[in-house]
């Protein structure tokens, strides 16, 4: 498993579209597998889960976006899960690790572009 959390300031249709398109784009074997939207007040929520395949692992890697914001403020998290080979523990969890790094530079470029 690996996650990455960010506080930002955005417009969080724009920056939620751009997660996906980039996530999507980013890799030829990446899914949208399910999301969920969730409204209260000035208050939004959604997660999506996308998956990808993993040459590193052999296998499929998931990962869970969460953009949660208010107004103008936003934090993200996004964690990563599967990949893994062994039955007991975790033996190999580069495929996560690498489908993370996908999303790091997408809000990285984000967050400057507003600041």
């Amino acid at each position: 498993m690996a996650k990455f959390e960010k506080h930002l300031t955005g417009n969080f249709d724009e920056f939620l579209q751009r997660i996906s398109d980039s996530v999507l784009n980013g890799s030829m074997s990446a899914s949208y597998e399910d999301g969920s939207d969730w409204t209260s007040g000035e208050v939004r929520c959604a997660v999506r889960v996308f998956e990808r395949y993993s040459a590193m692992g052999g296998n499929r890697v998931s990962m869970n976006v969460t953009l949660v914001g208010k107004g103008e403020e936003l934090f993200l998290t996004a964690i990563t899960s599967g990949g893994s080979q062994a039955v007991f523990f975790k033996l190999n969890t580069l495929g996560e690790e690498s489908f993370l790094e996908k999303l790091v530079p997408i809000v990285e470029n984000y967050k400057k572009r507003v600041e």
